[in-house]
């Protein structure tokens, strides 16, 4: 049963890891998990840890009000977190700052290589910012696609309801 609890938690730690900017060493630190309740379901393979979940790995920090780690038959790595919202941020390697992100509900699919913020998503480096309902980030082709509430019918953290983009110039960023 131990077992099977610390493969779950890598399973949240693989989601942590994901975003190829995020800190190197990160996914060295060990996980640590805290929250109201947590609980395992052997039979579905799955994990859930509710009210006022905290995990952090190395400068990793995620706050959500419930996260379900699952693993399907074929050993796809599922991850599903909720909250009002759920919150992250992490240290990006060469020293180029933090990046904080929000959204309602935030998934993580190993089988499709997707990190996807659902609802009031937002992201957040430096002084570059990216507002949307859904942002997807494939972690294979590092690819990011944001949409708005009128595409995909989800409420969206820009007051319009379309996408809203903020890119600093190339010289304010060097200067944060």
């Amino acid at each position: 049963m131990i077992q099977k609890i610390c493969k779950t938690l890598a399973l949240v730690a693989v989601f942590a890891a994901s975003p190829a900017f995020a800190l190197q060493s990160d996914s060295k630190q060990p996980i640590q998990i805290e929250a109201d309740q947590g609980s395992l379901d052997q039979n579905n393979q799955s994990t859930t840890f509710s009210g006022n979940v905290i995990i952090k790995q190395g400068t990793l920090n995620i706050r959500a009000g419930s996260v379900t780690v699952s693993r399907n038959d074929k050993s796809e790595q599922l991850m599903k977190a909720t909250g009002s919202p759920v919150k992250f941020s992490q240290e990006l390697d060469g020293g180029k700052g933090v990046v904080n992100g929000q959204a309602n509900t935030v998934t993580y699919s190993s089988a499709a290589s997707l990190v996807t913020l659902i609802g009031n998503a937002k992201v957040q480096r430096g002084g570059d910012v990216a507002e949307g309902a859904v942002i997807t980030y494939n972690t294979k082709t590092e690819v990011y696609t944001i949409n708005g509430s009128a595409k995909s019918g989800v409420k969206s953290a820009a007051k319009s309801g379309r996408v809203s983009v903020v890119i600093q110039p190339s010289s304010t960023q060097k200067n944060k």
